[in-house]
């Protein structure tokens, strides 16, 4: 049976998509995680989860930094995203970022199960309302090259990359990783060249281009 991890920080909803999960997929593996960096612990511990249903606004993840994460760190996995945002904009970027799926937290328990069970057999799903929406939006150039290059580096190559973005510098990332300086140094130089940039500050400002301010955040979600 599959193994799924609910990675959201408000309990309610996690109990509906996990109630929704077990009735779709009886016998089913549910886990749950109420920030980025559990998720993150939660997947590197367990290898066989199989999708991961991921709140964009969760604590520790401002918007697609933590859809880019997973799928750079573990892209066996299955990412469907989560959220109150139902922009279709944001919905595109997501599907361009290497979700398979997008589930506005307003969707009812049928359809919860109804989009989980789609995007483990290898479709990529959208609720009804949405898909043309989003087919209308084009995807961003920016978005693509950006995919497409975060896909391309190493885990570890991530990981000092996304240390970079919280400002550390060299010796600083080194300590943090358990890595020599120099070890760093030649990461950076492959993380340059893979994303196309040219020095640790336009590398830094690749992935806070990835958060999203969420408006209805404050509300409800």
């Amino acid at each position: 049976m599959p193994s799924l991890l609910i990675a959201d920080d408000h309990p309610l909803f996690r109990q509906a998509l996990r109630q929704a999960a077990a009735e779709a997929l009886p016998g089913s593996s549910i886990a749950e995680a109420e920030a980025l960096d559990q998720a993150l612990a939660a997947l590197a511990a367990d290898p066989e989860i199989d999708l991961i249903l991921l709140d964009l606004h969760m604590p520790g993840n401002h918007g697609l930094a933590g859809l880019a994460a997973i799928r750079s760190l573990f892209p066996a996995v299955g990412v469907m995203v989560v959220s109150a945002n139902d922009d279709p904009s944001v919905v595109r970027r997501a599907l361009d970022h290497g979700a398979v799926g997008y589930l506005p937290k307003r969707s009812d328990i049928a359809l919860i199960g109804t989009a989980i069970e789609a995007v483990l057999s290898g479709v990529r799903w959208l609720p009804p309302g949405l898909r043309e929406a989003v087919a209308r939006v084009a995807s961003r150039a920016s978005d693509l090259s950006l995919a497409s290059g975060l896909s391309r580096l190493t885990a570890q190559q991530f990981r000092v990359l996304a240390l970079v973005a919280e400002g550390l510098l060299n010796k600083q990332i080194a300590d943090r990783l358990g890595i020599q300086e120099r070890t760093v140094k030649a990461h950076l130089t492959a993380i340059f060249e893979r994303l196309g940039v040219r020095n640790r500050t336009q590398a830094g400002v690749i992935l806070r281009d990835l958060e999203i301010n969420d408006p209805s955040r404050r509300l409800d979600d």
